[in-house]
């Protein structure tokens, strides 16, 4: 658990708590899309957390939940051309404490109402990537942030199995909502 706690508050070391001030430009699109989700505590956290909820459920949640994320993330992305959103950040913010309360709480929402919950983050999310995104090269900028989300849903799904009991996914789920409420009072 130890260790756990300590890769939940490397999460929060970063300097900037959003991912969206200032990115440095790392030359290729695809660097700049693998960078992107992993830059800012708010879209980290929230990538985790869906892998957390995904190995809590089991079953088809596993592959459901980070296949729906990472779906309408894309299609988000893609929409968003460049051009921010009134009202991203904050979806960004509520998905982090929402993902996070879910775990903690070991709530079992069914599949039909999950997955569409989980596919309206992932546009924010992807709204977010997409409006900050280089003018050229999209479609390798896009396949960079898909392939960090993905990664990091994978990563939470380790986590969530790596817990030794139900309580401590449970925390992990707790600390993430916490963290998020933290980044909503920062903000």
């Amino acid at each position: 658990m130890r260790k756990l706690s300590a890769i939940a508050a490397a999460t929060l070391l970063p300097a900037t708590a959003f991912a969206h001030p200032g990115h440095i430009d790392h030359g290729s699109p695809l660097i700049q899309g693998l960078s992107h989700p992993v830059s800012g505590a708010d879209h980290l956290l929230a990538m985790l957390a869906i892998g957390l909820l995904a190995a809590q459920m089991g079953g088809r949640a596993i592959l459901a939940l980070p296949v729906s994320f990472v779906g309408a993330m894309i299609a988000g992305g893609l929409l968003a051309g460049g051009n921010p959103l009134a009202g991203v950040e904050p979806m960004i913010l509520a998905s982090v404490v929402i993902l996070g309360v879910l775990v903690a709480m070991a709530m079992r929402l069914p599949m039909v109402a999950l997955v569409p919950m989980v596919a309206v983050f992932g546009a924010a999310h992807g709204w977010a990537h997409g409006a900050e995104g280089p003018a050229q090269g999209a479609a390798l900028y896009a396949a960079g942030f898909a392939a960090a989300t993905m990664g990091l849903h994978l990563l939470g799904i380790a986590l969530g199995r790596a817990a030794r009991s139900a309580l401590a996914l449970r925390m992990l789920g707790g600390a993430t909502s916490v963290a998020g409420l933290a980044l909503v009072m920062a903000g």
